[in-house]
């Protein structure tokens, strides 16, 4: 079993990955701001770790992975939209300062949360606040290809909160609905399931098996059509 630790840990996503990775036998550590969130992160199983990652240095975040002693780091972070500059301090910047401490650290596997249209152009103008978010997550994923780790990259479609009831491998924005509760469940998957690795996986809620389509997708490091 690996230690875990997921950046964003307080997030809705998260939230509902950390009892699932915590019933498959992984130890999770919750990296979170707020240190008012630490009961509810820690009532997932997980242990909560205070840190800042907008604002921590590369070398912040390498000495957290070590006291951590992290195996597997997941980035499920994420500005939320609106504010341009935190988009990028967060979705860009930060994400690839966790990818450098990564590689310093030796922590070979690296789960990236992105969404299913990363790396596809703009879909909005500049004017529209989602274009920020796009343009990081595009530059972040690319960085992420690039490197030495032992990535996979998550698409997810448009997310909901409905419950999970099976998955499509899918690239298709027209049929893209995405419980958060699916998310959470291919995250665990895909943790336990090396033949992910170099893979960039576009999902949305379907009628397939996770671990079967995961291991069945193909193996492309990108989601363009």
């Amino acid at each position: 079993m690996a230690n875990v630790t997921i950046i964003g840990g307080h997030g809705k996503v998260a939230l509902l990955a950390e009892p699932k990775l915590v019933e498959a036998g992984h130890a999770v550590n919750a990296v979170i701001r707020n240190p008012e969130q630490t009961e509810e992160v820690e009532k997932t199983g997980a242990s909560a770790v205070i840190l800042d990652i907008q604002n921590a240095s590369t070398t912040e975040i390498e000495n957290m992975l070590k006291q951590t002693k992290t195996d597997v780091l997941v980035w499920s972070a994420g500005a939320g939209g609106g504010d341009r500059q935190r988009t990028f301090a967060i979705d860009q910047d930060a994400a690839i300062r966790t990818m450098e401490a990564a590689q310093y650290t030796g922590v070979k596997r690296y789960i990236m949360v992105s969404y299913m249209g990363a790396g596809n152009g703009h879909r909005v103008p500049e004017s529209n606040g989602f274009y920020a978010y796009e343009t990081a997550k595009a530059v972040a994923d690319a960085f992420l290809r690039d490197s030495d780790l032992d990535f996979t990259i998550l698409g997810p479609g448009a997310l909901t909160t409905d419950p999970a009831e099976g998955i499509e491998v899918n690239n298709d924005p027209e049929n893209n609905e995405t419980p958060r509760e699916l998310v959470a469940e291919v995250i665990a998957a895909v943790v336990d399931d090396d033949s992910t690795i170099g893979k960039a996986i576009p999902f949305s809620a379907g009628s397939d098996s996770v671990k079967q389509a995961i291991a069945a997708a193909p193996a492309k490091r990108d989601f363009k059509k």
